[in-house]
């Protein structure tokens, strides 16, 4: 697949106090770009979508802004009946 062009409609800014991955962005990585998109595909070249840093600085970066912003998922475990 190749860039159609289609992504600078959705290229996203930097946002300033945070990082990108924390505020929603997701990079194109055959685009080259940022964008602000909900799928999980790129809507110009079909590509997939990185959702997280790859770099093991940013990737604790990202973990400690999301657990001092309380925007942890918790798992709930099923209840366990004893018959």
């Amino acid at each position: 697949m190749t860039c159609k062009g289609i992504c600078i409609r959705h290229k996203a800014q930097k946002p300033v106090g945070s990082g990108r991955y924390a505020s929603g962005q997701k990079r194109c990585q055959i685009c080259e770009i940022f964008i602000k998109w909900d799928g999980l595909w790129c809507p110009c070249c079909g590509y997939r979508l990185r959702t997280k840093p790859r770099n093991l600085k940013y990737k604790a970066k990202l973990r400690a802004r999301t657990k001092k912003g309380g925007i942890v998922e918790t798992i709930e475990q099923p209840a366990v009946i004893a018959v």
